[in-house]
């Protein structure tokens, strides 16, 4: 059966005193859902907000890890180093990542399969730019990046991958993307997990949707039978708003 989950990338937001408090809000909130509960701080406060959320029904997980093991690769963070700290999941391929920091398929690759190696469940981001979309080449843009990025891997690697569609067009652009298109294009990655890797991937997969999750529009969007949940950006900011979209199930 597929998970339901629910992950606040809080992006570069949030000094350690806010971090704290948007931790404390968050723990007067309810949960009425069956959905995990994920939340990705700064770097800086990984340590402080797993700590605080030891005992709680939140997950602390990280934005990014390096490919190698450990060198001089300055400013960078391993995965060990997250493991060290109580991390156990790590958000690889965000489409912020790929644009301001040229992280490509390959590279994705080498990241993905150093946090396998080292027993880190990924949430592997992908989607297609809005040129793509409007060129109706959507579709051979989500399945290029999924193929380069994950298809070397063996089947038995897909129980530590949950899958986050990213419709880079519809964030921020003025664009909108309606839970019909989020549908169809969830519906089409599973097909292609299915031609690759049979159902009994496809169907286990959990496929999280990223296209402005915000309270107004999760009850629709996690209605749709192929959307287990959301990766939730500046919603996640606000503890009743990100509260509102976990208990949108």
């Amino acid at each position: 059966m597929r998970k339901n989950i629910v992950a606040g990338n809080w992006k570069m937001n949030n000094d350690l005193p806010q971090t704290e408090a948007l931790i404390s809000d968050l723990k007067k909130q309810t949960k009425t859902s069956n959905a995990e509960v994920m939340i990705a701080p700064a770097f800086t406060n990984l340590w402080q907000a797993f700590e605080t959320t030891r005992h709680d029904d939140i997950e602390v997980i990280a934005q990014n890890m390096h490919f190698a093991t450990n060198g001089a690769y300055t400013g960078e963070v391993s995965a060990d180093m997250l493991k060290s700290i109580g991390i156990q999941t790590v958000i690889l391929g965000h489409s912020e990542r790929r644009a301001y920091f040229n992280e490509d398929d390959a590279i994705l690759a080498k990241k993905v399969d150093q946090a396998l190696s080292k027993d880190l469940r990924v949430i592997f981001c992908f989607g297609e730019e809005l040129a793509d979309r409007k060129a109706a080449n959507h579709e051979a843009v989500v399945a290029s990046q999924i193929q380069n990025a994950l298809f070397h891997l063996d089947a038995s690697a897909f129980k530590n991958i949950v899958l986050a569609y990213e419709p880079v067009w519809a964030i921020g652009t003025g664009e909108t993307a309606s839970p019909e298109q989020a549908q169809d294009m969830h519906k089409f990655i599973r097909k292609t997990l299915n031609d690759k890797y049979g159902n009994q991937v496809a169907d286990h997969m959990t496929i999280l949707y990223g296209g402005s999750v915000k309270p107004t529009n999760a009850k629709e969007i996690f209605s749709k039978p192929d959307v287990d949940g959301g990766l939730i950006g500046g919603a996640a900011l606000k503890a009743e708003d990100f509260y509102a979209i976990v208990n949108a199930f």
